[in-house]
Formats: structure tokens, sequence, C-alpha cells
């Protein structure tokens, strides 16, 4: 993503350096608060930051997001194992514990991301250019949303807001606070469309209005929220992309912290860490876009898909998931609904890497299986760990479809321990989970 310069200065977000035992983000060399809160200028170069918060290097939401979820759920190889914290995870078990970094960077990029978003939402609303302040709170509520999103997969339950010894409150109304953000959001750009001067401030990449709605499904899926998560699903045009984009200058972190180094972490194979029924066939199109092989050097199988390249940007939503959304919600709700959500779940099998903005294409016959709820929501969870591959989501997937608890089979850990940067800074940090 690149940096953005505005009247001869760089705007960054209010603070670029963490505190996280208090949560106090400002950062006096900065520009003043009162400066960038109070202009369209302002705000704009705090909500690039935030994005560039969310998004690049080893401290960002969305390293930590894909490392966190690949070790724990089989997705990912491990390289070296002086790589501490991504080798305790890969361990798994009591060895993933509050002193894990990659743990505290989710957890404290989460809460940044958060901050910095509500500075930007909240002010934004004093503009007198309404279509620009849309803009604004749109994009600023897309990452507010995708942080509240992560803290509340991993935690039991999540800070109720930004500051000192702050109280608790469960993941289910973290995930009713980012859906609570996105449908604000979705209300300002339905009072006032976004400004065309507003999106040519904008980092090159993010569809705006698509994926609020995208973010509104998935999160709505999550709350067990079927019939809504539907009517958002169905809200999203599906020709369109979405991405977080990088440079030179803010590269992408899995390519840049795995792939360019090759020292930390690879895909596993061709398997996708998944239990042998469940393993894609060698034919599925989707293990060329997600991986390639390399027959002479080790290791044989290596990330390509949204961490191939320097620059590759990363997909915030896949078409696919939008369409594997609907199947759930409509096999969960049953009944002569389970034939509708079989015709999704042919719509995955049989993509080709043409039809996919992004080139995800599967290739496979059509599934031939019982029209059972049981079944069909089992296909549902095997297809939504190929074709979000990587994506974050696996180990929220398998609490949802009930998958084994085992950790030498699927899943390392069920939920992550409170990083001790909260624990030992707030007495109110709740108790860790067993597993």
């Amino acid at each position: 993503m690149k940096r953005i310069i505005y009247k001869g200065f760089l705007l960054t977000s209010l603070a670029f350096s963490l505190v996280a035992c208090s949560k106090n983000f400002d950062n006096p060399g900065a520009t003043p608060v009162e400066d960038a809160l109070s202009s369209s200028t302002g705000l704009t170069g705090v909500a690039v930051g935030v994005q560039k918060q969310y998004s690049v290097g080893r401290q960002s939401a969305l390293y930590n997001l894909v490392t966190a979820n690949g070790f724990s759920s089989f997705e990912l190889s491990l390289r070296n194992e002086g790589n501490v914290d991504e080798f305790n995870l890969w361990r798994g078990g009591i060895n993933v514990d509050g002193n894990n970094n990659i743990l505290g960077n989710l957890w404290t990029s989460s809460l940044k991301v958060i901050f910095d978003a509500n500075n930007v939402i909240n002010n934004a609303a004093n503009l007198g250019d309404k279509g620009y302040a849309a803009g604004l709170i749109g994009y600023a509520s897309i990452f507010k949303a995708m942080a509240l999103g992560n803290l509340s997969m991993y935690w039991e339950q999540i800070p109720a807001s930004i500051g000192t010894n702050v109280s608790f409150k469960s993941r289910a109304e973290g995930f009713a606070e980012a859906i609570a953000t996105l449908d604000a959001a979705l209300a300002a750009i339905a009072a006032d469309p976004i400004s065309a001067q507003f999106l040519t401030n904008l980092p090159a990449g993010i569809e705006i209005p698509n994926t609020l709605q995208a973010l509104k499904a998935r999160y709505s899926l999550f709350s067990g929220n079927y019939a809504g998560a539907l009517a958002a699903a169905n809200a999203v045009d599906l020709t369109k992309k979405s991405t977080m984009n990088f440079d030179a200058v803010s590269p992408n972190p899995i390519f840049n912290v795995s792939t360019a180094t090759n020292n930390v972490f690879q895909v596993i194979d061709s398997t996708f860490g998944l239990p042998e029924a469940f393993r894609p066939d060698m034919s599925d199109g989707r293990i060329g876009f997600y991986m390639s092989l390399n027959t002479t050097i080790a290791p044989r199988w290596r990330i390509k898909g949204f961490g191939a390249e320097l620059a590759t940007p990363w997909a915030i939503y896949v078409p696919g998931e939008m369409t594997l959304i609907k199947a759930e919600a409509l096999a969960r709700a049953g009944g002569a609904s389970l034939n509708d959500a079989v015709t999704e779940l042919n719509k995955i099998l049989t993509k080709t890497s043409a039809a996919d903005p992004f080139g995800i294409g599967a290739n496979q016959p059509v599934y031939g299986g019982a029209v059972t709820q049981e079944a069909v929501l089992t296909e549902i969870y095997r297809q939504r760990c190929i074709e979000l591959y990587m994506q974050g989501f696996k180990m929220e997937d398998m609490r949802r479809f009930n998958r084994s608890n085992d950790p030498n089979v699927e899943k390392k850990r069920n939920f992550f321990p409170y990083p001790f940067r909260e624990r030992d800074n707030n007495p109110n940090t709740p108790t860790d989970p067993s597993f």
C-alpha cells in the first residue's frame, strides 16, 4: 500500500507506536490530533494509516491472523523452530500462552485499528462534505469490523472499549458490534453517496459498498444469523474485487516474512492440512492457485495465491466466500432449501478459474452425495477449507461445524489465551481457556 502525502507532509495514523498494556495510542511526535481529525485531508491520512496498521509488516493484524490460524489448524508447515512463537503455535495446546507475540500482535494491532477507525468515523460526521464523510466512514468501518471480527474469532471475550482497566464482553457481542458498525456505514453511504474526490484520495483496491456487505455476511454467519448472512451475501456483486494492495515500500507481509526469506512458514502441502476424507482431488484447480510445487528444492510446496509476490494484493473477501455463505445459510434452514444449498455448492465445485475474478477455480464434478442437512453441511465445510485457504477463518469454521477437538487431528487450539501484555496491566482480563 503506498503512503499518501498531502500538502507536503506525511500523515500517518494518530499513533504508530503501540503501547498495548494501557492502550494509550497517542504519539507526541505525530501530527497533532486536533489537526488530523478536523479536516478531510487529516482524516484521510489517519484512515490510510488504519489500513497500513492492519495490513503491513510482521506486527500487522493480517500477518498474525494468517499465522495464528494457519498453525492452529494444520494449514501451515514450520520452516525454522528458531521462530519460537510460530513454533509454539505449531506445537499447540499448553505451548501457546500469553507470552506468544503472534497472539500479542494480533490483539494489539486489532485494538489499534479500532482506536484509529473510531476517530475517523466519529470525526468524519463533522465534515461539511457529506459525500466525502460517507467515504471515510465506509472505509474506516471496514477495518474496524475486521479488527472486531479477528478478536471475536479467537478469544472468548474481547475488550468492551479502548482504555485502561477496561471491562470485557462476549465474542458474540463483538460480532454484533462489527455488524452494527457495518450497518451504520451502509446507512451513511445510502444517505450520501461516496464522493469522487474521496475515491481519488483512497489507496487503490478497496471497493467499499460491496466490502461492507461481504463483511456483514461473514459476521452474520459467524453469529448464527443465517437469514441476515444470506441477505447480505446476496447484496454483494460477485464480479467485483476488493483488495489490500502492496508495493516495495509496504510489501505483502505473507510474502515478505515467509516466502521471501523461506525461513518462517510455508503451505502444508496439497492436502491443505485436511483429514483424508476432506482433501481435494489432485485435479482441483485451487491447489495450483494457492500453492506451487518445487520438484528440486525443499520445501516442495510453496505459497502462491495471495502471498505469491511482494506486491500481490490480498483479497478482503473472495467471491467464493459469499457463495459458500449462501450455501450454508440455506443448508441450515433445511427442508426444501437443501436443494438450493446444493445449487450454490455446485457453483463452487464447477467454477473455472476464468469465471472467478481472482482466478480461483475448482473444475470439479457437481456434488454427488446425499441431500441431507448433515451431508451437505459437511461438504460445505470441506469446500470452505479449500476455497478460503489461509484466509484466517478455519478455527471459527471448525467450531461452527462441530469438528474434532483432538489436537492431533484438526485443531491445535479452540480459543487463545489472553496476551500477558493485557493481563499484566488489566485486572479485568478473563481467565484463560483450558484449550
